[in-house]
């Protein structure tokens, strides 16, 4: 029962909170047991807060009894990507470069956000250094595993949330998105992960990876990841560049389905090398959207631009952000990241303008393609997971984890919602992701779509974890 009870979904669990057939104590301790019984074997969790969670889960209860919860999430357990400022825990973000002695009395606005709806939180869950990578390892915390194969990375650079969701160490999961760093680990791990549009959640501080961050949902259901973003979308005015807020509720019209949507399946975006395995398992996957109504063609949307684009900002951010550590500190870097940061530092003003202008005219683009088709589905990554403990598959002449993520990062450069939501597994048993991508600021025909695909494959998760 502790495993059942820890794997629910949160809409359940509120659905049950709410005629009193289950207590928000319950569900924590279930999800504390479950933490209790397998970090140690997976390392997703760099901080853990037993007492504070069962007082949190106690005050919802009494909340619950009296028939007057504070909000849409109340009682629900859920985590924290260790990126992400929270009252009353170090915000350590990975590296051993950060003093875990000062105050730490700021929730970011998605905490903040969760925090008043009532959300029971169990933790911090692991990231790589400053989240720079698309796997989840640091000189801080070691090497986060799949749980599917303990073997595997389970990407990154929200791996250690993914882990959690997939295993039931938690309901609701905050994760970020800097290049991939939702839609990887989700694809990886089998699990649902949503990049919101930009702006649609609002971020503080500012992102150091520039404009190319953004905070999302990370979920066992597309239903979850739907509440998740109701909640966390709630203004807050740190964030200048936050949409204006419109008071959705992105469960509605979830289920509409994807009859008569016009969707474009772009199986390399046009250049990308896949898996074999990969390939059919997704092609697979694709030809249910027809079954289910949408009208299904195969078409390429022209982004010959990114991949050098999302490089200059990717470094030159790493760069800003090396110039806050100071010089007797740096030895204790992951020395990737320092890599790119000192090879960011020497890009001109020059590189940056031009990387500019590319990210406009790719999001023109996309702009144009989107007039034509209200959706874009792709493989989430081109490959299963590899090997834990290295930034790229071993035995290949990859340079740097952007090499393997085709499919993620251009989409964090137009700033476009996209998720990742499992659609098979390999013979090995990895899981493999389906990516819906929208227009911009069309995080509902993303969910409907993830939803409807849902609906026909619903999602498995590790049996034996």
């Amino acid at each position: 029962m502790s495993r059942e009870l820890a794997m629910m979904s949160a809409s359940d669990m509120i659905r049950r909170f709410r005629v009193r057939t289950l207590s928000p104590v319950d569900a924590t301790k279930a999800a504390l047991a479950r933490i209790a019984k397998l970090d140690k074997r997976y390392n997703a969790f760099c901080l853990v807060d037993d007492a504070g969670a069962l007082a949190a889960a106690r005050a919802s209860e009494r909340r619950w009894t009296k028939g007057r919860p504070l909000g849409l999430v109340d009682g629900v357990p859920t985590t924290i990507k260790d990126l992400v400022l929270s009252r009353g825990w170090p915000t350590l973000r990975g590296s051993r470069t950060v003093a875990r002695d000062q105050s730490w009395d700021v929730d970011a606005p998605a905490v903040a956000r969760l925090r008043e709806h009532g959300a029971v939180f169990l933790g911090k869950t692991t990231t790589p250094e400053f989240g720079w990578k698309g796997v989840t390892d640091s000189p801080l915390t070691g090497i986060t595993r799949n749980p599917w194969n303990p073997s595997k990375t389970p990407g990154g650079s929200s791996g250690g949330a993914a882990v959690a969701a997939a295993t039931g160490m938690g309901a609701l999961h905050i994760g970020t998105d800097g290049g991939g760093s939702v839609r990887i680990p989700a694809s990886f791990t089998g699990v649902f992960g949503l990049k919101p549009s930009y702006g649609r959640v609002p971020v503080a501080p500012a992102a150091i990876f520039l404009m190319l961050s953004h905070v999302g949902p990370m979920t066992r259901t597309v239903e979850d990841a739907a509440l998740m973003l109701t909640v966390m979308a709630e203004p807050d005015a740190r964030d200048w560049y936050a949409l204006p807020y419109d008071g959705r509720d992105w469960r509605v019209g979830l289920n509409d389905g994807v009859a008569g949507l016009r969707i474009a399946f772009s199986p390399r975006l046009g250049r990308a090398r896949v898996d074999p395995e990969v390939a059919r398992i997704v092609a697979r996957a694709v030809a249910s959207l027809a079954d289910l109504g949408a009208i299904v063609e195969s078409e390429d949307p022209d982004i010959e631009d990114a991949e050098a684009a999302f490089r200059t900002f990717w470094t030159i951010g790493a760069a800003s952000l090396l110039r806050t550590v100071a010089s007797p500190k740096r030895k204790l870097l992951d020395p990737g990241f320092r890599a790119i940061a000192e090879g960011g530092a020497n890009r001109t003003a020059q590189d940056m303008v031009q990387a500019i202008r590319q990210r406009e005219a790719l999001g023109e683009r996309m702009n144009a393609f989107h007039r034509r088709y209200d959706l874009l589905v792709t493989p989430t990554m081109p490959i299963p997971a590899f090997a834990a403990g290295h930034e790229v598959p071993p035995g290949g002449r990859l340079d740097r984890w952007v090499a393997w993520t085709p499919f993620s990062y251009p989409f964090n450069l137009t700033g476009q919602p996209a998720a990742s939501i499992p659609c098979g597994r390999t013979r090995d048993g990895l899981p493999v992701g389906l990516q819906f991508v929208g227009p911009r600021h069309r995080d509902d025909l993303v969910l409907r779509a993830a939803r409807a695909f849902e609906s026909t494959h619903p999602i498995a998760l590790p049996g034996r974890a």
